[in-house]
């Protein structure tokens, strides 16, 4: 890894992650992080089986992880609890 990260900003990639509408160049831009250190990251931290199911889901055809793979209807989504979320550099504003 480039930088060290703490507990917190550990824990945030990995929900960022796991979740198939943020894509690996939120997770880039957020955290200064490339995509095979995010796929480090997971391996190293989650279960071994708990990897192989995500690196299947990021891996099909379905994954919209990808800017340039991600289907144009998709549109920001905004969780009742994410003004809640304080690590977060970019901002929360609704478009």
């Amino acid at each position: 890894m480039k930088m060290l990260l703490n507990l917190q900003q550990i824990d945030r990639i990995i929900e960022m992650a796991w979740e198939d509408r943020t894509p690996f160049e939120a997770i880039s831009y957020q955290f200064q992080i490339s995509e095979s250190e995010v796929i480090e990251l997971m391996r190293k931290e989650l279960k071994s089986s708990s990897f192989r199911l995500w690196r299947k889901r990021v891996n099909s055809g379905v994954s919209s992880k990808h800017l340039k793979k991600r289907s144009s209807e998709i549109t920001r989504f905004r969780c009742s609890r994410q003004k809640t979320i304080s690590l977060n550099k970019i901002s929360k504003r609704i478009k």
